[in-house]
């Protein structure tokens, strides 16, 4: 493993790491305003002035003209399903917990994410092999250990 693929590692642990922190800041503020949906809001509306300063600081190059136009409706939509997992995750969090949220996304994403790949949708297709489904199974146990649905409260 070279230097650069192992900072990018590192880097997407280190997001990974955030998203509880994330949700547990959005599920206080929710608490103590007014509601997890307004909580989920001002997180989106934080981000958005925080990408903003950015674009104006990075300033990318401008794609050819008339190119946003040709792309398919449905690559507009993406924060359609990132306001549905932040307003989700702000209100589940207090009931199932950092960890049990987490746990339940990670298993949700790794699903999707080997179906996703199987079929070849945004990449070459990537089958989902026996080993694949056996480490999505041992997620999907891991997950059952950390929210232990059969446990009473």
């Amino acid at each position: 493993m070279n230097a650069g693929s192992a900072w990018q590692l590192l880097l997407a642990v280190a997001i990974g790491a955030l998203l509880p922190m994330e949700a547990l800041m959005n599920a206080r503020l929710g608490q103590a305003t007014r509601g997890p949906l307004f909580a989920a809001m001002v997180t989106c509306l934080v981000g958005a002035a925080t990408l903003a300063m950015l674009l104006a600081v990075v300033r990318p190059s401008a794609s050819a003209p008339g190119s946003a136009g040709t792309l398919p409706t449905w690559l507009w939509f993406g924060g359609l399903l990132g306001a549905t997992y932040l307003a989700s995750a702000t209100m589940l969090v207090p009931r199932l917990g950092a960890a049990g949220l987490i746990c339940l996304v990670v298993l949700g994403q790794l699903l999707s994410s080997l179906l996703l790949d199987h079929y070849g949708v945004l990449n070459a297709p990537r089958p989902a092999d026996a080993w694949r489904v056996i480490g999505a199974a041992l997620v999907a146990g891991g997950a059952l250990l950390v929210v232990q649905p059969w446990r009473d409260g």
